[in-house]
């Protein structure tokens, strides 16, 4: 027969599992609820770089090395080639205009110069040869058409009285014909010596005019090949210092050749070489500033190369309040260069986090705790010294500034 199976009470043992269970549900659920999830790292506070944020004026300014030059130079390039003969000077030495610096010697151009000058002679010669000539064939034909003219006149007279004679029947009908005939037959010789003696003088004073151009072009050449030979002496354009000179005595040079350069110390400029990034922002009137012996001084932009070599571009400075004392040829100058007038902003130090977070975000010191936590901002202009800060941060808060290279993906840096 079937029998009635009476139900277990509950034994301590399980009471004790299933409370266990319940308190570790509860743990979990707190834990996801309320515990903090966020990663931790300690850090030696002495090991970071910690900066404040502060407001100011934010200028746009870039760094920029530049070297002090002359304000002029005149490069020394040799216009004649040849064979070093003398040097009259040093390099350091000043110079004034006019100044012969060395003296070449070249061969081939002073005989050059003395054949010009052998065929101009000669060119004279044949001209004064000409001349003579040709003034002795003019009056020689001048002579002959006065005695032309002289029998001219003579058969004018015969044959004007024959007219008379033969109207009155004195003379025969031949020899009225034999004077009109003399007549104008010297009448057309004294015409033809006229032309004749016309001709020969036009044609003598062509000639002598193609002979005084052949001189003068001539001449022309011997003025050019005698400064070709002036072009030997290598002089100085103006007064300065000769700053480089290289040429040594017996050494051969090349046309076109440089040899040196003097330098005119009345003043000086600074060149320099900016990045091809700034391009566009940079313009002559720019202005910027460098310390020298303990003074600051300013400088302003006076010409900008706009050619880009080696990812650079090049520019030309002034002192915009004179030439600071001490100042010498070659120096290098640390510039501040100004790329606007700057205005309020709020700005955060440079530092070595930018690297890691492309200024996304920071670490920002919590007064309260001490501790740094990750907090998300949004920077915009830079420069040298400082971040434009846009979003995320407050004047008088403390960021760690050192590199986040070690954190990896933690979020609170604990400081120690």
């Amino acid at each position: 027969m079937d029998r009635v199976i009476e139900k277990k009470k509950a034994t301590p043992k399980k009471i004790i599992l299933i409370a266990a269970g319940a308190l570790g549900l509860v743990l979990v659920l707190y834990n996801l609820l309320f515990a903090e999830h966020s990663s931790k790292l300690n850090v030696d506070s002495k090991r970071i770089t910690v900066g404040q944020v502060s407001e100011g004026t934010f200028q746009e300014f870039i760094a920029i090395d530049g070297a002090v030059e002359p304000l002029k130079t005149f490069y020394l390039d040799i216009t004649e080639g040849g064979r070093v003969e003398k040097i009259y000077t040093d390099d350091g030495r000043m110079v004034e205009k006019g100044d012969t610096i060395l003296k070449l010697s070249n061969t081939t151009l002073q005989i050059d110069f003395m054949t010009r000058e052998t065929q101009l002679y000669d060119l004279m010669n044949e001209r004064q040869n000409s001349e003579i000539t040709m003034k002795q064939d003019l009056i020689r034909k001048e002579n002959d058409l006065a005695e032309i003219k002289y029998q001219l006149a003579l058969a004018q007279r015969k044959y004007e009285r024959n007219k008379m004679l033969i109207e009155e029947k004195v003379i025969s009908r031949e020899e009225y014909e034999s004077a009109k005939d003399e007549y104008d037959y010297l009448n057309t010789r004294k015409t033809l010596a006229e032309r004749s003696v016309k001709q020969d003088a036009q044609l003598m004073n062509d000639r002598l005019k193609q002979l005084d151009e052949s001189i003068r072009r001539m001449e022309a050449n011997i003025g050019m090949a005698r400064n070709t030979l002036n072009n030997l002496y290598v002089t100085a354009p103006f007064a300065g210092q000769l700053s480089t000179l290289k040429a040594e005595v017996g050494e051969s040079k090349a046309p076109g050749e440089n040899i040196g350069q003097i330098d005119d110390m009345d003043g000086y400029k600074v060149k320099a070489n900016i990045d091809e990034h700034y391009i566009s922002k940079v313009y002559p009137g720019l202005k910027g500033t460098f310390d020298f012996n303990g003074n600051t001084y300013k400088v302003a932009i006076t010409k900008v190369f706009p050619e880009v070599q080696n990812n650079t571009f090049q520019v030309d400075m002034e002192f915009a309040e004179g030439t600071p004392e001490g100042i010498r040829r070659g120096q290098t100058l640390q510039i501040k260069l100004n790329l606007n007038d700057g205005a309020k902003a709020v700005l955060l130090p440079r530092g070595g986090f930018y690297q890691s977070t492309g200024g996304n975000w920071v670490f920002v010191v919590n007064q309260a705790s001490g501790n740094a936590e990750k907090r998300r901002i949004k920077l915009g202009r830079q420069n040298p010294n400082y971040y434009e800060v846009l979003e995320g941060l407050q004047p008088g808060e403390k960021v760690v500034l050192s590199s986040y290279d070690s954190y990896g993906d933690i979020d609170q840096l604990e400081l120690k």
